[in-house]
């Protein structure tokens, strides 16, 4: 495991399918934990940060901990090109597929970062391991239904397009402390100065615009992922309900309430260690047991059904090939899947091929 004093990171970049450069980092060694791209970042600015360094420090001692600027911030290309939910799951699988993972990575969204997570992991159900979401939500600003906080919401993003890059940080100050109350003067100054140095007065406002408008609420019950969902109970960014509505939207996915304020939780408060302690039990939690003894636990004919599934058989072909049921084929492979602690035939293929299955 690395330690905080060794810890170094490794930008790159990559280009998205419509041409936009991206900016990513690696640091860490051990499991692959994706975060997707989140509200103002920037690589190398919040590496020191008194309000990212911890987080910085955590998950690069415990993984391989993959990120991102996101399209128009931060070291990535500075454009507003499209700024859609598809654009950004789109550019969170450039990003996977520059750091090459070998196994499913574990996928971290922060605040409107989970919904390219959710996104990605419904179209990649193979590719991830699990999902964590913090301070998440699935409907924007503009599609809860709380007119009062829509018309505020609107005329944030008006000012923020005339006031973003003004040296006078009044406006910035009101922004940014939403993120952050329990901030110190120090962390606040730094998140006005990230204002300025990760991003536009016009991409900020499109950025802010196009996350208003989103709403994947109905593609909830499509995710078969493992999933930790945790919000903060008095977020005053995201209302802790959207971290609710996330938990009870997505299959099987487990709720953790958080006694904070804060947007992004600080190094400082009891919330971040339980952070810590949640996101650690639940990465260790379903880690399969030794190669041999996952196999070992299939029946003569569940390795029989596997080894075809491998091959590319469906299951007509397999129950013609075994001269059984079709019914019978889907019965073994839902008992493949139990024991190899997977969710469908694509992570089965996947897996039996990354560990050297040979039946």
């Amino acid at each position: 495991m690395s330690t905080p004093s060794k810890l170094r990171q490794h930008i790159h970049y990559a280009t998205s399918r419509d041409g936009t450069r991206l900016a990513w980092a690696e640091s860490g060694a051990g499991p692959v934990l994706v975060k997707a791209a989140n509200w103002l970042t920037h690589l190398e600015y919040e590496w020191e940060s008194p309000v990212w360094k911890h987080w910085m420090q955590f998950f690069s001692a415990h993984f391989r901990f993959v990120r991102h600027d996101e399209r128009g911030c931060g070291m990535s290309e500075w454009n507003d090109r499209q700024l859609t939910v598809a654009e950004w799951t789109d550019d969170l699988e450039t990003i996977i597929d520059a750091a090459r993972p070998a196994e499913p990575v574990t996928l971290l969204g922060i605040s409107q970062g989970g919904v390219a997570c959710i996104t990605y992991a419904i179209r990649h159900p193979e590719r991830v391991a699990r999902l964590i979401l913090y301070g998440g939500y699935a409907r924007g600003a503009l599609r809860r239904g709380t007119p009062d906080k829509e018309r505020a919401y609107t005329a944030m993003v008006d000012l923020a397009r005339v006031y973003w890059g003004n040296d006078n940080p009044t406006f910035r100050q009101v922004f940014t402390s939403r993120f952050i109350p329990g901030g110190t003067a120090e962390q606040l100054q730094w998140f006005n100065e990230l204002c300025l140095k990760t991003t536009s007065a016009e991409v900020a406002a499109r950025l802010l615009e196009a996350r208003a408008v989103m709403d994947i609420s109905a593609s909830l019950a499509d995710v078969r992922t493992p999933t930790l969902v945790m919000h903060a109970r008095g977020d005053e960014v995201v209302p802790v309900a959207e971290g609710r509505l996330l938990a009870s939207g997505i299959p099987g996915a487990h709720f953790v309430e958080l006694d904070s304020r804060n947007h992004v939780l600080l190094e400082h408060e009891p919330a971040w260690q339980r952070f810590q302690e949640e996101v650690l039990a639940f990465a260790q939690q379903d880690r399969p047991a030794p190669i041999d003894s996952v196999f070992a636990a299939l029946s003569a004919r569940e390795r029989e059904v596997l080894t075809l599934m491998t091959e590319g058989l469906g299951n007509a072909e397999i129950a013609d090939r075994l001269h059984i049921s079709e019914k019978t084929v889907r019965n073994h492979a839902s008992n493949i899947f139990d024991k190899l602690g997977v969710w469908s035939r694509a992570q089965a293929i996947v897996f039996a091929r990354d560990h050297h299955y040979n039946g």
